[in-house]
């Protein structure tokens, strides 16, 4: 958690907020913001090497204008620049190795309108090694999120495997921003009993295994709010799909906290199906950190 704050840029405004909201976060934490810039060489059948030098130069320039900006708006803050011809993906899970923190934007110049997750967002949030913020097109939000940290912060959690790493980070996040955590459980009848929405679900049942849900998760919070006080803690038990329930509590929330299982194998290095969904459809930014599986 140490290491700078890398955000990756590409000259496309949803870059630029991404790494706008990466520089607030270096100022909270007190450490060097680093802006990577990813630029592959093209084929030398699609342009001739003049082209492909024009291309790098007009890759280096962008990122030499964007840190310029960045140092005479914050001068407090050590920042510096990275140009490399890898791909992005690569070019940022290289970076992660010593970050504390990676930043991206949901998508960049890629994709196409409508798209709400581009493929190098997606990929490093399934592989990197140290967290990552997806920072979404405030288009897509709409008011719900503004850009400002002001809203609460939230964490997907599961009382009955609770994972310590996203934990920590969600309890740490709070804090420094001042803001309540609201630790969001999502939970599901016991497969023995009938639909939530059927009318045979007594309400005392209903009622009663909600307060189970409710107890596992005090009982898991329990040594966390003991160790950190001063963070007010929100518990929120519901009874939804854990992507629903993460995605409509996004809606008042200035950061959402989920865990990524890490992989043993790198086959295995994927987003699960509640993350892949949260990505997509979460209406502000998302910190996906990695932590053992269970």
């Amino acid at each position: 958690m140490s290491g700078p704050v890398v955000a990756g840029v590409d000259g496309s405004r949803r870059s630029l907020t991404a790494a706008e909201w990466a520089a607030r976060e270096a100022a909270r934490r007190g450490v060097a913001l680093r802006l990577v810039h990813a630029c592959p060489p093209l084929p030398r059948r699609v342009s001739p090497v003049p082209g492909v030098d024009a291309w790098q130069n007009v890759g280096e320039q962008m990122l030499g204008q964007t840190v310029a900006d960045f140092r005479a708006r914050l001068p407090e803050l050590g920042i510096d620049g990275e140009h490399t011809a890898a791909e992005p993906a690569e070019a940022l899970l290289t970076a992660a190795a010593s970050a504390g923190l990676l930043v991206v934007g949901a998508r960049g110049w890629g994709g196409f309108e409508g798209l709400a997750v581009g493929s190098v967002a997606l990929r490093v949030a399934a592989m990197a090694d140290c967290p990552v913020v997806t920072v979404p097109d405030e288009r897509r939000t709409g008011a719900g999120w503004d850009g400002t940290d002001a809203d609460e912060v939230q964490l997907g959690f599961d009382a009955h495997a609770p994972a310590e790493a996203p934990t920590a980070f969600a309890f740490r996040a709070a804090q420094e921003r001042g803001v309540p955590l609201r630790v969001v459980h999502a939970w599901a009848l016991p497969p023995a009993s009938p639909s939530a929405w059927m009318l045979t679900v007594l309400e005392e049942d209903r009622a009663m295994w909600e307060d189970q849900e409710s107890q596992v998760v005090s009982d898991a919070l329990r040594p966390w709010r003991e160790g950190c006080p001063e963070v007010t803690v929100v518990p929120d038990v519901v009874l939804l799909n854990p992507a629903e329930a993460l995605v409509r509590a996004s809606e008042r929330a200035g950061l959402l906290v989920i865990g990524r299982r890490t992989a043993t194998r790198p086959t295995q290095l994927r987003l699960g199906p509640v993350a892949h969904a949260v990505l997509h459809h979460a209406h502000c930014p998302v910190t996906v950190v990695p932590h053992p599986g269970p």
